[in-house]
Order: structure tokens, then sequence, then C-alpha cells
């Protein structure tokens, strides 16, 4: 297991978050009802460290399923792909359904995971 690519992987998925996020701001907020000013003034880091364990543990189970499943870099990103737009946004999206959010919000949240977790997987595929 290499540690250096988990890192690495885990900030990929992090700072893909940061951009997406910062692209779609406004229709997130607008979709989750708050203002950037009640966002600005919750100065909880909870939500940080939590997307920053988040994806250190996605970066671990990716790097196992790849180095199991012994890709290359480009069956890597496919791999990424796939998980994230066949696994995890469809869940994004059936909760975000099921419990009535908007349907901007089904498409920024599970957008934002299917990328993470095709970016958290090129990374490791650069190490595979």
């Amino acid at each position: 297991m290499s540690i250096l690519a988990i890192l690495l992987a885990a900030a990929a998925g992090f700072g893909t978050g940061a951009v997406w996020y910062g692209v779609h701001s406004k229709k997130w907020l607008a979709g989750t009802g708050r203002t950037e000013e009640e966002i600005k003034a919750d100065k909880s880091p909870l939500p940080f460290i939590l997307a920053g364990i988040t994806a250190l543990l996605a970066s671990v189970v990716v790097w196992h399923v790849l180095g199991t499943a012994g890709v290359g870099f480009l069956g890597a990103v496919v791999a990424g792909l796939g998980l994230g737009c066949g696994l995890v946004a469809p869940w994004i999206v059936l909760n975000h359904a099921f419990s009535g959010r908007p349907r901007d919000l089904w498409w920024i949240d599970g957008g934002y995971a299917a990328l993470a977790v095709t970016a958290i997987s090129a990374v490791h595929g650069l190490f595979l």
C-alpha cells in the first residue's frame, strides 16, 4: 500500500469538491436553502473534517479495488468513472429524491461524487 498515493488521491478528491462547489455555488446554495452569509457565519470545521475523512476512506477503498484489479492509469480512470457514475452518484441521487431535495442538488452532489471518485482513481492509476 502506498501511503503517498492514498494521501495524494484523497487530496485530489477533496480538491475536486472545492472546484466543483465553487463553480456550482449559487445553485447549490439555492438548493440547500442557505445563504452565503449563513455558510460564512458557520465557523464549524466539522464539514471540512468530514470531507477530508471521507476522501481518505474513499482513497483507501479505491486503492484496494484498483490494486486488486491490476489496472494501469487508463483502466483506473475508467474504473473510477464507472464507480462514481454507476455506484456512488446514483445513491446520492436516490437519497436526495426520497428526501425531497431540489433536483439541482441531485446533479450537483451526484456529479461531484462521480468526478471525485474519478480523480481519486486517476491519481492511484499513476502509482499502479
